[in-house]
């Protein structure tokens, strides 16, 4: 008893380590995993029946079991997520949580099981995980049997849907062995289910033998509707009426696999529930149709919607292989699409990155050009053309920001005003751009061509290097730039 409370103490702090605690989704489950399987061991070899479920109970109030729902889908490690997963089905299973009964039953549970079936979806896909996957549906069918409303969640749910439409055989195989177990454990499970539940769980079954070509999965396919046929009795009847012509299918496919019998007995209940359905529709029918409508009217009535049920079954039996084979092909489509579009999104991601070394290459380059330019200048010459440079760059950076300064302000401006800016601004480029031309006419025509004084001059002397200087000063010096002309404000 010391030691039961010592590890119900001990459940507080585990909560404290992994909310305080900065611990990966790695790290965490592996807490988790040695944490629950010490507590829920020490719980299970007290001799007082009830300790295991307190200890079940304060996993979940105490919240724990919602950190082991938020890291399932999270880990990596496909041993230690598999196991977190057994556990925390274990720990769901037994439970009492009391006045949060509702909340237990209704929200966390559903988010248990969506947490498994993600697990088992992500195992599916990968060979080496098979013992794993199995592992994880072994807990979804413990699960089940404990709580039957949870049917509805799995049978509907997409993750479960992607797992039936793997085309591998072993997980096909699993999946009915799931509910073999799930039936066979829980006596009462399927006599809790709806009608829709058991109809769906009906097409799971008659879908494997539509489709799938392999022993075992028609053998446990069969036997598990044999099995549903022994635990719901009469009330199947009226749902395999949905499911005429599967008798012939039976026989054409499934005998001389190796369980005869079982198919034997499978076809004489569907063939007596058929029959048996159909006298107590009529004899429904006609006792309560007498005092309004004549016999004849109403076996006519009859004859036509049996006709009418009997081709609707047939079509549907024989669209059941297209119609899971669109499934499939829409599905590899998008597949498909979704893989082009991250190959496309990589490849752009690899231009763009090209595309940046390019420039940066290019920019080096033309700095590395102008370096060697710069060598060839004379040394007193080196200084002016820096200044000019950083001139231009100047007279570039202060252009682009009063156009930026004047464009924001003409978009402030309200009507006449923004008109007459406009009108004034264009009058003031067409003089400009008019008295530009004109300036270069007539620098053009005074300034004949020169060749610049480094080129072509190798091993210059001081007294060449000093002439050609005053040459260039007295160029300079004639040939000034004017400013250029601005609109007085």
């Amino acid at each position: 008893m010391e030691l039961l409370e010592e590890e119900e103490a001990a459940i507080p702090e585990l909560k404290r380590q992994l909310e305080t605690e900065d611990l990966g989704p790695e790290e965490k489950i592996s807490l988790l995993n040695d944490a629950l399987n010490k507590v829920l061991n020490s719980a299970a070899v007290q001799a007082d029946s009830a300790a295991l479920t307190r200890v079940k109970s304060q996993l979940y109030l105490s919240g724990v079991l919602g950190q082991c729902v938020r890291v399932l889908p999270l880990g990596r490690n496909w041993t230690s997520a598999a196991t977190l997963a057994h556990l925390t089905s274990c720990s769901c299973v037994g439970a009492e949580p009391g006045s949060r009964s509702e909340a237990f039953h209704r929200l966390f549970l559903p988010s248990v099981m969506d947490a498994l079936l993600s697990l088992a979806n992500q195992l599916m896909s990968r060979a080496e995980c098979s013992a794993l996957f199995r592992k994880v549906m072994d807990s979804v069918g413990w699960l089940l049997s404990a709580h039957t409303h949870l049917t509805d969640q799995v049978l509907s749910s997409v993750r479960y849907e992607q797992i039936q439409m793997c085309e591998d055989v072993t997980v096909s195989l699993l999946c009915i062995q799931m509910w073999i177990q799930t039936c066979t454990v829980n006596r009462d499970f399927l006599s809790r289910l709806s009608d829709e539940s058991v109809l769906l769980l009906l097409n799971e079954a008659v879908g494997q033998l539509a489709l799938s070509s392999d022993s075992a999965v028609g053998g446990a396919s069969v036997r598990l509707m044999l099995l549903m046929a022994r635990q719901l009795g009469l009330r199947l009847q009226s749902l395999l009426l949905n499911f005429k012509g599967l008798d012939s299918l039976l026989e054409k496919d499934w005998t001389g696999r190796g369980f005869d019998q079982e198919v034997g007995q499978l076809i004489s209940i569907l063939q007596r529930d058929g029959a048996g359905s159909s006298e107590s529709e009529v004899r429904f029918g006609l006792t309560r149709k007498i005092k309004e409508v004549s016999a004849e009217r109403l076996r006519a009535a009859c004859l036509i919607q049996a006709a009418w049920r009997s081709y609707r079954t047939r079509r549907r039996v024989k669209g059941l292989n297209r119609a899971v084979s669109t499934l499939q092909r829409r599905y590899r489509a998008r597949r498909r699409r979704l893989q082009e579009q991250r190959e496309a999104q990589q490849w752009e991601e690899q231009l763009s990155y090209q595309v940046c070394v390019r420039r940066q290459r290019a920019r080096r380059r033309f700095h590395q050009k102008q370096r060697e330019l710069l060598l060839l200048l004379p040394p007193d010459q080196v200084r002016p053309y820096l200044q000019e440079c950083e001139r231009r760059a100047a007279v570039a950076i202060q252009s682009a920001w009063r156009g930026f300064r004047e464009r924001r302000r003409y978009k402030g401006a309200p009507g006449d005003a923004l008109r007459e800016s406009q009108r004034r601004q264009r009058a003031a480029r067409t003089l400009q751009r008019a008295g530009r031309r004109l300036l270069e006419k007539r620098r053009a025509a005074k300034a004949p061509p020169l060749t610049p004084p480094w080129i072509g001059q190798d091993g210059l002397t001081e007294s060449r290097r000093a002439e050609l200087k005053q040459q260039v000063d007295e160029h300079v010096a004639v040939h000034r730039r004017p400013r250029p002309f601005r609109l007085s404000r």
